[in-house]
This record gives structure tokens, C-alpha cells and sequence, in this order.
């Protein structure tokens, strides 16, 4: 088995009986998500290859499946990269989740059980933690994990990939722009989503996710803006 599929398996019990291709593309696809690999920059397969641990044929495979998803686009020459986002790009992306997330999140409340919230209460704690720590990395993944716990509670699944996959679109950029802010001037509307989930009220649980998707998406919005239109 390859290292990094070893690495994951050991990070993740969960992921143990997946095959060593599967894992790839999800260290591949984290790659990507929490802007490791940041938009616009090429990369050779060969380079991923060797960062991933793994051999050509499943990263291969892996690149194949992100290009399908719109995370990567070939660049020739056996290279590949994230796409730069557009401000029509980030237009879409705000339409699309300001719609899907609250729609999303008005499930969640109605099925949440209070384990489910305590769920999402710890993994708020973290992100926090995260945030008063600078620790951008840490506040990426935590913030992804929360939202994702969030789908997966809307017992939604066709949706729930939908609103996942285009987290892959904006991730990127998403990094970028946090690392030029810093986690300090991050926008944060989960506490007011939980304490709304906790009194049942969906209305008001939507009405906070939206705002947080909305203002968060508006950062990267106004951070691309000027490079969009110098192009």
C-alpha cells in the first residue's frame, strides 16, 4: 500500500477498508479543498505522485475524477491545476449556496437529535479554537467539517453532494483569502444557527446560515474582483 494511503488509514479507522485508489483521491481532493494547492497554479502528476506517496496510476485516476468534478482542469504538458475563479464564477456559487444551505440547514433543524447538536456545538468549539489561534489549516477543515455534518443531518443525500461539491469550487480561493485577512475577520454565524436548531426554530436557523454563507462568499467575491477585471 502506498504511504499516503498507510497515513490515512492509520489518521482515519473509518477509511481502513477503502481501496488504495479511493484514498488517493481523497487526500488528493483535501489537496484541493483546503487550498493546498492554490488556484492557477500548474502542477505535474509526476509531482503529485511524489507528495501524495503514491504511484502514477492512481493519481492519475484521481486527477481524472477531480477534472470530471470542475476541481481541476488539465493544463498540457502532464500538468494540472485549480481553476482561477471568475466574479461570474463567485456570482453562481453565492446564488447556488444562499439558496441550498438554508433549504439544507431547515432540514437539519427538524431531524437534529440533541447528539447531533452536541455534535456540531464540539465541532463549533474547535473552530473556534482554531480561529483564536490563527491556525488557518485547522479553521478550513473545521469549518468544512461543520457544514458537512450539517448536510449529512438534512438526510438529503442528492442535495447534500451537491451543496459538498461545490465546496470544492470555492475552497481554494477561499483559502487565499484568509490567509490575507487572517481567521481574526472571519464571519461566524454558527452559534446563532445552533442556539436556533436548539429551540426549533428553522426559520431562524436558515436565516443564519445564510447570512454566514453570504458573507463569507462576499470576501472572496470582493477579493477576486479587482484580478477579474485586470483580466
Amino acid at each position: 500500500m502506498p504511504k499516503a494511503a498507510q497515513n490515512l488509514s492509520v489518521q482515519d479507522p473509518a477509511t481502513a477498508r477503502l481501496p488504495a485508489h479511493e484514498l488517493i483521491y481523497r487526500q488528493l481532493r483535501a489537496l484541493v479543498l483546503f487550498g493546498d494547492l492554490a488556484p492557477g497554479q500548474a502542477v505535474t502528476i509526476q509531482g503529485l505522485s511524489e507528495r501524495l506517496g503514491a504511484g502514477m496510476t492512481p493519481v492519475r485516476e484521481a486527477i481524472r475524477r477531480l477534472i470530471a468534478e470542475g476541481a481541476l482542469e488539465f493544463q498540457g504538458n502532464r500538468r494540472v491545476s485549480v481553476p482561477l475563479l471568475s466574479a461570474d464564477n463567485i456570482s453562481e456559487l453565492i446564488y447556488a449556496r444562499q439558496w441550498l444551505d438554508p433549504y439544507l440547514t431547515t432540514r437539519a433543524t427538524e431531524r437534529a437529535t440533541g447528539d447531533d447538536l452536541a455534535q456540531l456545538t464540539a465541532l463549533d468549539t474547535e473552530l473556534d479554537r482554531a480561529i483564536s489561534h490563527g491556525d488557518l489549516r485547522g479553521y478550513l477543515e473545521l469549518n468544512y467539517r461543520f457544514h458537512k455534518r450539517l448536510y449529512e443531518l438534512a438526510e438529503a443525500p442528492i442535495l447534500a453532494d451537491v451543496a459538498d461539491g461545490l465546496w470544492l469550487r470555492f475552497g481554494p480561493s477561499l483559502r487565499v483569502v484568509c490567509g490575507r485577512m487572517g481567521t481574526q475577520n472571519l464571519p461566524d454565524k454558527h452559534k446563532d444557527m445552533l442556539a436556533a436548531m436548539r429551540a426549533g426554530n428553522a426559520e431562524a436557523a436558515a436565516r443564519a446560515i445564510r447570512e454566514d454563507v453570504v458573507q463569507g462568499m462576499e470576501q472572496v467575491r470582493q477579493s477576486i474582483a479587482p484580478k477579474a477585471r485586470a483580466h
